[in-house]
């Protein structure tokens, strides 16, 4: 895909809420790295299998703001509710070149 890395990490995060894997495969570097407070730079495929089908968890996932930092950098702010009913935000470095997700760093925030 060509376009900003805030147009590409907004394609992604409509292609997970879809839960359209091969869309959203296509997005991300074979070198890709994932980081979370629960994952430590996991690659591509562990991130395909453990993170991208959780989508099924969320009641609603919405992006508040997508703030580009760079030429190859974009915050993503969103919020989303669990099927408990508990409501979150979080925030996503996300780092993108030629066109592909290199790198993910999500910083969890608290209840909303």
């Amino acid at each position: 895909m060509t376009g900003s890395p805030a147009e590409v990490a907004e394609a992604a995060f409509r292609h997970y809420r879809a839960q359209d894997r091969g869309a959203a495969f296509a997005l991300y570097a074979g070198d890709f790295t994932f980081t979370s407070p629960r994952d430590d730079r996991i690659g591509k495929d562990a991130f395909f299998a453990r993170c991208f089908p959780t989508a099924d968890r969320f009641i609603e996932q919405r992006l508040l703001h997508v703030t580009p930092a760079d030429g190859e950098l974009a915050f993503l702010y969103y919020e989303y509710v669990l099927t408990d009913g508990a409501r979150y935000r979080n925030v996503e470095a996300v780092t993108v070149r030629d066109g592909l997700i290199r790198d993910v760093q999500v910083f969890f925030g608290g209840t909303v």
